[in-house]
């Protein structure tokens, strides 16, 4: 084995943990907006998340280009603007089907990594991404899927995160990863403090409860910092297709983590689901050698 593909596999083992740490904060994120608004949540958590990055960051300080802020604030907008559709598309259509939805980043990635940049995708993570969007409809989905305005937001948002993986995998190996996390961490907690100020009922009269501060502490801490600077460091050595396939485990850490700690109950379709998109994680990892 060579030194690259150690390197390889050290980075989807690392982008499986990322998948893992947004799987397991799903419900105490849940649990946390059913009494503070979304915007401002999102404000809290990424502002919060912010000012670690800065002093995890301030060494690189001497480094800022002007290459390394356009990037983050593209990364940041694309981020932020993910949100919003998929929060707006909760607001119009059911969150099993906005779940899946969503997944379906997994399936644009390898087309607009092609079109974008010309990347080359390897036909057995090609082939992963498709089993994993039937797992993710027999995890996720519990309702007809029509093609109403909530979906098509939610069309939107997977696009959008499909964008965010290409684009990360691509500027992650040109400017400074510390910086470029905290630019884009930086923008998603203004947008989300102008869109709290205009949508929100309320953005700091809140309250400022155990469930709240747990949520805001752990989602920053191991949902934002560790996952986003995880992301875009590892991605340098990995695909923005195969990332897409692997982050496909979060909603089955989402499920398990569910079941453990929330008593919910998985049926026996979700785990076939679950079992399925594991199995694609396998599946982007095979290597094939030439005929000669």
């Amino acid at each position: 084995m060579n030194k690259y593909k150690i390197f390889e596999y050290r980075a989807d083992i690392l982008l499986l943990t990322v998948a893992i740490a947004w799987g397991v904060t799903f419900l105490m994120v849940q649990e946390a907006i059913d009494s503070t608004p979304v915007y401002s949540f999102l404000f809290f958590r990424f502002g919060l998340a912010s000012i670690l990055m800065f002093f995890i960051a301030y060494k690189y300080l001497k480094e800022i280009n002007k290459k390394t802020i356009l990037v983050g604030i593209l990364l940041g907008t694309f981020l932020f603007s993910a949100f919003a559709t998929q929060t707006f598309g909760l607001s119009y259509t059911k969150s099993s089907i906005v779940a899946f939805i969503t997944g379906l980043n997994v399936i644009c990635v390898p087309f607009l990594a092609y079109f974008i940049f010309k990347d080359h995708v390897r036909r057995n993570v090609f082939i992963a991404s498709l089993v994993a969007v039937v797992g993710l409809y027999l995890l996720t989905m519990s309702g007809e899927l029509t093609l109403g305005y909530g979906e098509f937001l939610t069309l939107i948002c997977a696009f959008l995160f499909a964008l965010h993986i290409i684009f990360t995998g691509k500027y992650s190996k040109e400017v400074n990863v510390y910086l470029l996390v905290l630019f884009q961490l930086t923008t998603v907690t203004i947008l989300s403090l102008v869109f709290s100020l205009s949508l929100d009922s309320t953005t700091f009269d809140l309250n400022y409860d155990y469930t709240f501060f747990k949520a805001v502490i752990v989602t920053a801490v191991f949902a934002t910092v560790y996952a986003f600077l995880i992301q875009t460091y590892m991605q340098q050595f990995t695909t923005a297709t195969k990332t897409a396939v692997i982050f496909t485990m979060e909603p089955v850490s989402a499920a398990i983590y569910g079941y453990a700690a929330g008593g919910e109950v998985l049926t026996s379709i979700q785990i076939i689901g679950a079992l399925l998109i594991i199995f694609a994680t396998l599946i982007a990892e095979l290597q094939f050698k030439k005929k000669t």
